[in-house]
């Protein structure tokens, strides 16, 4: 592959951008620097991230801190089982004085949406987030209407076997860039949690460490990262493989491999390069892939069919090779 070196102006104000960042979201996420990286990654990638575990391990703090970190218009949607469309996308109210209808956007008019635990709101409800992920507009009666440049949904859910969920539809699950996981802190971070933890919610303490026109440039930045034609037919096998795997009945799609694509060069980049290798994707192909991959056969639980989708990507990346 080729061996070039990343414009230094461009390698110092990615760096730094990334550091403040993290800095921020790691003062109250501690012993998450994967999952850290991840959503940093998505976010300079453009894409939306899906961030999935059991309830209670940091999956809301995280997507609060990513949005406080940048000083951007943020909201937060909390979804029930009785939310309608309406409530994310908004709508239009008749006014009585004017005799007009004048649209009142709704909270997907923002730069960051947080939408918590988005598998406990109805597929109807869901899938009014499906043209805005996928094309950053909005569509309500007969008007399309743009979002804003920078436009990122970062989405938490439970597992989707436990009480009061609603799967989320293979289209929705392919709208997110990346899915991560948090997991169980080790021992010694949860002993220090327990100690430093005061009445006072650490979230209040963040202030902005970023700006949009600093998110898309780097963004822009990412677009430029050069990705050769090995690389691309390295990724190419990889998900091609994910088609034709003996133990999974539905494969990565054509999207997917653009969001590798532009996942790979977002790593690339944060790591001072500005050209893709094969590590950048198969590291990537998990995070990428796996929530978009079905497995063949019946699983008892959500967990079981998760860790067979992860043993065959695992397969496919240990013996797919760079040509």
């Amino acid at each position: 592959m080729e061996s070039m070196e990343i414009d230094q102006v461009t390698e110092e104000f990615v760096t730094d951008l990334a550091g403040r960042i993290t800095q921020s979201i790691e003062s109250v996420m501690q012993d998450s620097s994967e999952a850290v990286e991840a959503a940093l990654i998505t976010l300079f990638a453009g894409g939306h991230l899906l961030i999935e575990d059991v309830p209670g391990v940091g999956k809301t703090t995280l997507a609060t801190a990513l949005g406080k970190a940048i000083d951007a218009g943020v909201r937060r949607l909390q979804f029930t089982s009785d939310m309608l469309p309406a409530d994310v996308t908004g709508l239009s109210i008749f006014q009585q004085d004017t005799h007009e209808f004048v649209f009142h956007p709704g909270p997907i008019f923002s730069n960051i949406v947080i939408g918590d635990e988005i598998n406990r709101a109805t597929p109807k409800t869901q899938s009014a987030l499906l043209e805005a992920m996928a094309e950053r507009s909005v569509t309500i009666d007969g008007h399309t209407r743009r979002l804003p440049e920078l436009f990122l949904v970062v989405a938490t859910q439970n597992p989707s076997d436990m009480a009061g969920t609603f799967p989320l539809p293979e289209a929705q699950r392919d709208r997110f860039m990346a899915r991560i996981s948090l997991g169980y802190p080790g021992a010694d971070t949860e002993i220090a949690m327990l100690r430093s933890r005061t009445a006072r919610d650490p979230l209040r303490s963040l202030a902005p460490v970023a700006t949009i026109a600093e998110v898309v440039r780097a963004q822009r930045a990412v677009d430029d990262v050069h990705l050769s034609e090995a690389a691309a037919r390295y990724l190419v096998a990889i998900v091609t493989a994910t088609r034709q795997h003996r133990a999974l009945e539905l494969g990565a799609s054509p999207r997917a491999s653009l969001h590798l694509a532009q996942m790979a060069r977002a790593r690339a980049l944060l790591h001072g390069r500005n050209f893709v290798t094969a590590d950048d994707i198969a590291v990537l192909a998990g995070p990428v892939l796996g929530h978009r991959l079905l497995p063949r056969g019946y699983f008892a639980t959500e967990q079981d069919a998760g860790s067979a989708v992860e043993a065959a990507l695992s397969e496919i990346v240990a013996n797919t090779r760079v040509e």
